[in-house]
C-alpha cells in the first residue's frame, strides 16, 4: 500500500472500536493522512452488515471503514492480546468502546499499553464514560440523544419526544472525539507524554444543544417542543411549494425577516410593535407562517427559491440524497467523491468535510474487505507467514 500524504502522515492509529462513534472518529483521522490500522474480530465489525447492502456488501462500511487497512484480531485470546501489544506499541493513538474494565481484564489496558508506550494516546469511547453510576451500561447513541435533551426539544408541540432517523450523537461524539486526539497529541508535543482521553457519548451532544442547562439554572424554564418552528425567532420553518415539494425559511436576523415580509407581500406587518425582535416574532408564529406559507404555496420550488435568493433572503430547498447529488453547490464544493471500489465499483459518498489550502484531506480507499490486510500488516510486525499460519489455527485472526 503507498504511504499516505497528508497533514497526519506519519500518525499511526489503531482503530479497535466498533460501529460509529469511534470508528468515524478514526476515519477523520485517516482523511488526513494517518495510518490507520482497523482491528476487527474475526467476525467482522458490526457496521460491515449495518444498514443497506448491495449484493451482501454493507454500503456504510464502505463509507466509514475508507483509508483504512483491515486486519482481523480476537483480541479476548492471549494470542491476539499478544499480537496487539506489538502493534500498540508502535502506535500513537488507540481508539476503542469496549465497556470500562474490558482491555484491563484482557491485559491491554492502559497500564499496560503506556508503560510499553508512554507517548500514546488513548481515546475511550463510550455511552457514559469511564467513571459514574451508569458507566458499565451499554451505550448507544440514541441514549444520548435521549439523555441530553435533545429529543425532549425535538418533535411536535402536542406530540411525543422525537429520535433523529440516524446517528446524530455518534456524528457528534465522532467529532469531538477526533478533536480530543489531536488535543492531546499536541499536549504530547509539549510534555513528550500521551494520557486518555475518556469520551462519554452523552456529552458532546449536550454541548451542542446550547443555553439549555444555563436557561433552566437562571430562569427556571425548560425549552419546549415547536416542531420546525423557533422560540427564538419567526417566520422559521418548513414549507410546501405548488409541485409538492419543500422548503425551509429562515429569519435569525431581522433584516432578513424584514425582507420576507416585503417579497410575500406583507410589508405592513413589518410596523407591528411585536415585529421588532426575533422572541416577540416567534410569538405570533401563526400569523407570520400563514403570510409566508400562502406566498409559498402558490408558487413552484425553483421559483420560490429564486424569489428569495433576489430579495436577499434565506431560504433553502429540503433535499434528499438524490438532491444532494444533483445540486451545483456540492458540486462546486467537492462535497460528493467517487472511488473506485475492488467489489462495487465506483461509488459515491461524502468527501472530508472540510478543505485545507495547503495540505487537503483525500479519501483514498473505500472500506476494505474483512482482514484485506491482516498478513501485510503483522508481516510489519515480525509476523512470518508459519506465525500467522498458528495464529489462525488458535482463532486469534
Amino acid at each position: 500500500m503507498t504511504a499516505p500524504t497528508g497533514a497526519l502522515a506519519g500518525l499511526k492509529v489503531l482503530d479497535v472500536a466498533t460501529l460509529f462513534a469511534g470508528p468515524l472518529a478514526a476515519t477523520m483521522l485517516g482523511d488526513h493522512g494517518a495510518e490507520v490500522i482497523k482491528v476487527e474480530h474475526p467476525r467482522g465489525d458490526p457496521s460491515r452488515t449495518h444498514g443497506a447492502q448491495r449484493d451482501g456488501v454493507g454500503l456504510w462500511w464502505k463509507m466509514l471503514g475508507r483509508n483504512k487497512q483491515a486486519i482481523t484480531l480476537n483480541l479476548s485470546s492471549p494470542e491476539g492480546q499478544e499480537v496487539f501489544r506489538a502493534l500498540a506499541a508502535e502506535a500513537d493513538v488507540v481508539i476503542e468502546n469496549f465497556r470500562p474494565g474490558t482491555l484491563e481484564r484482557w491485559g491491554i489496558g492502559w497500564d499496560v499499553l503506556s508503560e510499553a508506550n508512554p507517548g500514546l494516546v488513548l481515546a475511550r469511547v463510550t455511552g457514559f464514560g469511564q467513571f459514574g453510576p451508569y458507566s458499565s451500561r451499554p451505550g448507544f447513541g440514541t441514549l444520548a440523544e435521549a439523555m441530553s435533551g435533545f429529543a425532549a426539544i425535538t418533535g411536535e408541540p402536542d406530540g411525543p419526544p422525537t429520535l433523529p432517523p440516524f446517528g446524530l450523537a455518534d456524528g457528534v461524539a465522532a467529532l469531538t472525539t477526533a478533536f480530543g486526539i489531536m488535543t492531546a497529541l499536541r499536549a504530547r508535543e509539549q510534555t513528550g507524554r500521551g494520557q486518555v482521553l475518556d469520551m462519554a457519548i452523552i456529552e458532546p451532544l449536550l454541548t451542542v444543544l446550547g443555553p439549555q442547562v444555563i436557561a433552566y439554572d437562571q430562569l427556571g424554564e425548560l425549552q419546549p417542543r415547536h416542531g420546525n418552528r423557533s422560540s427564538n425567532n419567526a417566520p422559521r420553518n418548513t414549507y410546501e411549494c405548488a409541485d409538492g415539494r419543500w422548503v425551509a425559511v429562515s429569519t435569525s436576523a431581522q433584516s432578513i425577516a424584514e425582507r420576507v415580509m416585503r417579497l410575500v407581500g406583507r410589508p405592513e406587518l413589518i410596523d407591528e410593535p411585536w415585529f421588532a425582535t426575533g422572541a416577540e416574532r416567534a410569538r405570533h408564529a401563526d400569523v407570520l407562517d400563514e403570510a409566508v406559507g400562502s406566498w409559498i404555496a402558490q408558487r413552484d420550488r425553483e421559483e420560490v427559491v429564486a424569489a428569495f435568493e433576489k430579495a436577499e433572503a434565506a431560504v433553502a430547498p429540503i433535499y434528499t440524497a438524490a438532491d444532494v447529488l444533483d445540486d451545483p453547490q456540492y458540486a462546486a464544493l467537492g462535497s460528493i467523491v467517487s472511488v473506485d471500489d475492488d467489489e462495487l465499483g465506483p461509488v459515491r459518498f461524502q468527501n472530508v468535510p472540510f478543505r485545507l489550502s495547503e495540505t487537503p484531506g483525500r479519501v483514498r480507499t473505500t472500506g476494505p474487505r474483512l482482514g484485506e490486510h491482516t498478513a501485510e500488516v503483522l508481516a510489519r510486525h515480525g509476523v512470518d507467514d508459519a506465525r500467522l499460519a498458528e495464529l489462525r489455527a488458535a482463532g486469534a485472526v
